[in-house]
Parts: structure tokens; C-alpha cells; sequence
């Protein structure tokens, strides 16, 4: 963790780009309330294959025009040079200087990646094409991608988009920190020194923890998973265990050295609030 210790910690919060009106007006009352705690950074989703292009690039729009920081997620997979670069484009004027440069996911029916297959490849094109303009960020799986044939070959990849040009990572969620604290200690055995900020998930649904976590490969302790379940659809219940769970996490990877936390909202304040009291930050 010595590495990670070199770096100003960085505090962020993703959002995802809200379908209705009413989804519209919600987001921007969260965002109200999370602006308080003064982040660096909003992260903003970016469907598969661009699907939610138009809605991104709407949402941190309105971000930057509030005075506060907007990094919009940009995928790959499905997309062509020059359909990435003019979104691009419209992001430098706009103002946008960060970005959270993504594979992605290939979308329902299409059978071909497009022109990128890997997100090192988007990073190396960003850099091309852009230079310094944008802060690059990239994902990295402390409990490895769920796709990756070996934990080598995750760290390799992983390696292989630092080294294209990016600048620092935010990690996919986890609840147990040794698996970041390994994971960190495994790039610097390769020499990577990059900041690698920790993903962090409030507990709010079990059934929709679950979903996620089966989905991206991230791993439920199965204390945490026995415990969450016996609450059944007692919320209060598993939003008082759950604070004291994730508090702890963060607590442990701060005092570690994490350089930050990246927080996974799910466009609600009040379990990412309620964490940030608790650790005084």
C-alpha cells in the first residue's frame, strides 16, 4: 500500500443518467445534497454501446453548469473512432476534463466489438487524439474481472491501460478489504504507481445488492450475505447493519492508505451522507 500513500486522497461520487422527468428531478435534489459534502468529482454512466449518450451527456452538462466537477464514463465496445471522438469533441468544449474511460459492454444483438475491443485501446486513442486535455481514469477489480481467465492475466490487462496514458483508477465495489489491500500490493510488484481508488457501495436492497454483485463478479461475504438476508424486507434493519459494515470498510482503507473513496450512489443521497458523517470527512 506505500504507493497509494504518496497520493491527496480524492472523494467522488457516481450517478447514472436518469430515464423519466421524475428521475430527472430526484437526481438533481440528490446531487443538491451530495454537492455539500463538496467531492471532487461527479462520475456519470454510459450505457452499452452508447446507449444512454444523449442522457450522459445531458446530466453532466447540468453539473458543469452548477460549478461542480462532471467526468463522464465513456465505453468502447460497439463504438467507431469517429463516433468516440466526436464525443469527445463535444465534451471539450463543453468544459469536461475528466473522463472515466470504459470497455463497456456489448450491447443486446450486436455480435461485433466495433473498432475497439479493449479499453486500453480507448485510452491510447484519447491520448492520440486529445493529449493532456483530459484526466483520464480507468476500472480496476480488486476481486478480479469477472471475464479474466486468470488473476495474471486481469492484473496484465490492468497494467496494459495504465500504461496507455491513464491517470489514476477507481476500483469496481467490494466488501473486503483485503482483496483491494492485495491487489494494490500486486501492481507494485509490477511497478505500477498510478492512484487506485477504492469503489465503494452502500448498502440500500439486498435482493438488488445481490443482482449487482452476481452481475460484475463482486463478492457478498457470505457473514454479510446470511446476515442481510435473516433481515428479510426489514429496511431499517439492513440500512443500520449496512453503515456499520461499509463505515468500517472505509475506515480500514483509509486508515491503509486508500487514496480516496469513489462512492456508488445509485442517485441516492442519504446511505452515502450518512457514511461521509460517520468518517468525519
Amino acid at each position: 500500500m506505500q504507493s497509494q500513500k504518496n497520493f491527496t486522497p480524492t472523494f467522488s461520487f457516481e450517478l447514472f443518467p436518469p430515464q423519466t422527468p421524475e428521475g430527472v428531478s430526484k437526481l438533481r435534489s440528490t446531487r443538491e445534497q451530495l454537492a455539500q459534502l463538496n467531492p471532487k468529482f461527479f462520475s456519470v454512466t454510459f450505457g452499452a454501446g452508447g446507449s444512454t449518450r444523449d442522457r450522459t451527456l445531458e446530466t453532466v452538462l447540468e453539473i458543469q453548469a452548477e460549478g461542480l466537477v462532471a467526468a463522464p464514463h465513456l465505453s468502447c465496445i460497439g463504438s467507431t473512432q469517429e463516433n468516440i471522438r466526436a464525443i469527445l469533441e463535444k465534451y471539450r468544449d463543453n468544459g469536461i476534463r475528466r473522463i472515466v474511460a470504459l470497455r463497456g459492454d456489448l450491447p443486446s444483438g450486436m455480435a461485433q466489438p466495433g473498432e475497439f475491443r479493449y479499453a486500453n485501446e480507448l485510452v491510447s486513442f484519447v491520448r492520440k487524439e486529445f493529449g493532456d486535455t483530459f484526466h483520464i481514469e480507468i476500472a480496476a477489480y480488486p476481486e478480479y474481472h469477472p471475464q479474466c481467465k486468470s488473476p495474471q492475466e486481469d492484473l496484465i490487462n490492468f497494467k496494459r491501460k495504465a500504461e496507455a496514458g491513464a491517470d489514476s483508477a477507481l476500483t469496481q465495489y467490494f466488501y473486503n478489504a483485503e482483496a483491494y489491500f492485495h491487489f494494490v500490493d500486486s501492481c507494485e510488484k509490477i511497478g505500477m504507481k498510478i492512484p487506485i481508488v477504492p469503489g465503494v457501495m452502500p448498502i440500500n436492497k439486498f435482493v438488488q445488492l445481490v443482482r449487482f454483485s452476481d452481475a460484475c463478479g463482486a463478492e457478498i461475504p457470505r457473514w454479510i450475505r446470511k446476515k442481510l438476508a435473516a433481515y428479510g424486507d426489514d429496511a431499517d434493519s439492513i440500512h443500520a447493519f449496512g453503515l456499520d459494515v461499509v463505515t468500517d470498510l472505509c475506515e480500514r482503507l483509509l486508515d491503509a492508505g486508500a487514496p480516496g473513496l469513489h462512492f456508488y450512489t445509485m442517485n441516492s443521497a442519504e446511505l452515502t451522507t450518512a457514511i461521509w458523517r460517520r468518517l468525519g470527512i
